[in-house]
Formats: structure tokens, sequence, C-alpha cells
């Protein structure tokens, strides 16, 4: 059976560095991938990035930086230099080269010009530094839009334009996974989030999908947060997660 650990993302989408850091020394023994999202990186910044870090696991920053191409250049810069190991916990070092930001999400909708820049600044800073080199990923159609009239059509259009300007893959719902996949191959990365596991209710996410039939259908990465982040116990519901990833 194959291990799934490497393919779930917990989204650490909690209002403070304290809840955030409960969860992760609660969940280090099993998850090593956690999503830092806008909400949680407004409330303490770089900290909690820089302390996942230094726990040895890894980022998936989802800040969806949406600007001009010379802003959001500059913003990967800076996202990228905070892999430089600056500090450690428990008095442990960790590799630059492995740990840190892993992954950061960028909008399709800024457009070629833009994408090329994200993807070209994390390439020269991760080089300059000697850090590790996130993957960017493209948002497509955010899982919370109720409307289905071409959505398809829509995600194909955007994976395309992520594709042809250099990405390393997207986000997207696994209900287009099984496409995707088959249209971009096995390298391209497919991060889907809006995944409940069996029996959970889908909250505002409109097109979900349980962590079985995401696997089934192509997806890479699994972000999964609120059935993990809320439960009684966290670490028992990863585990449980991990048993439906493999479940197929």
């Amino acid at each position: 059976m194959q291990d799934r650990k490497q393919q779930l993302i917990v989204a650490l989408d909690v209002p403070s560095f304290e809840e955030a850091r409960q969860l992760i020394d609660k969940l280090k023994e099993d998850v090593d991938i956690f999503k830092v999202g806008s909400q949680l990186f407004t409330a303490c910044g770089p900290v909690v990035v820089r302390y996942i870090a230094a726990m040895g696991k890894k980022v998936f920053l989802d800040l969806k930086y949406h600007d001009i191409p010379n802003t959001v250049a500059s913003a990967v810069e800076r996202a990228v230099a905070l892999n430089q190991q600056t500090h450690t916990v428990n008095n442990e070092l960790y590799d630059p080269k492995e740990h840190g930001i892993f992954m950061l999400t960028v909008h399709i909708l800024g457009g070629k010009e833009m994408l090329k820049a994200a993807k070209e600044a994390a390439l020269k800073q991760s080089k300059e530094l000697g850090v590790l080199n996130p993957k960017i990923v493209g948002i497509t159609v955010l899982t919370s839009d109720a409307s289905t009239t071409n959505v398809l059509d829509i995600v194909l259009e955007r994976a395309r334009l992520a594709k042809e300007s250099g990405l390393d893959g997207i986000v997207a719902s696994s209900q287009e996974a099984a496409i995707l996949r088959q249209e971009f191959g096995k390298d391209f990365i497919i991060v889907t989030p809006g995944i409940r596991p069996l029996g959970e209710k889908s909250q505002d996410q409109k097109r979900v999908t349980t962590p079985s039939e995401a696997i089934k259908n192509g997806s890479s990465f699994l972000v999964i947060g609120r059935p993990i982040v809320c439960a009684t116990n966290p670490l028992n519901a990863a585990k449980e997660i991990f048993k439906e990833m493999n479940n197929i």
C-alpha cells in the first residue's frame, strides 16, 4: 500500500500563531506539509513559515498572488527568501534545500507575463540563496464557486495558460482532475482543495470530493482543513484520512 503522507496538506486556517503551533505539534508525527493562507499569514507573518521549516516540515504558501508582474515577482522573491535558515526549534538544524516553502500559489487570471515573472523570480532567488525552489501552481476556479456553467472549459483554458507560462501545475477541483491528468500528463501538479472525508458536510465548498475519489481522479496533493483542524483529535482525524486516501 502506497504511503500517502506526501500528498496530504493540512490547511492551518486558524487566526493565531499559537493555535497553529499547537496543531503543528499535535500533527507532526504523521503530517509533513502544512498550508499557510492569507488569514494566518496576515495574523503572524513569516514567523509561522519559519516555525514549520524549523520543525523539518514543508509549507504550501497559499497567498494567491495577483498583481502587476514586477510586484508579483518581488513578492515571490521575498517568499523564497523565507527558506533561509534563521533560527531553530529545540536546537535542531533543518536543511533549507529540503524544508520551508515548497509550493506557492498565483492567480492564473494575472496573465502570462505575470505567471512567467513569478516562475523566473523563484528560480533565480532560490539559486542565489541556495534554498528550496518552490513549485508554483496557478489558481483556476475557486471551489466555493457554485456556478457549473462551462467550469471544465474554463479550468482547461487556464491550465493551458499555466503550463505555457512555465508553472508547475494548478489548483483545481478533483472533479476536473481526471481530464486534467489526461490532458497535461503525469508530472503536472494538481492541487485539490474542497476535500471532505466520507460523512462530512461540504460547508462553504461547493465542488467537493472524498480523499479516495480525489486520488483516483489524479490529484497530486489534497488540501484538507476543517475535518482535521476542528476534530477533537486532529492526529487521529489525519490518520483516518490517510486510510481513505489509500482506499483506492
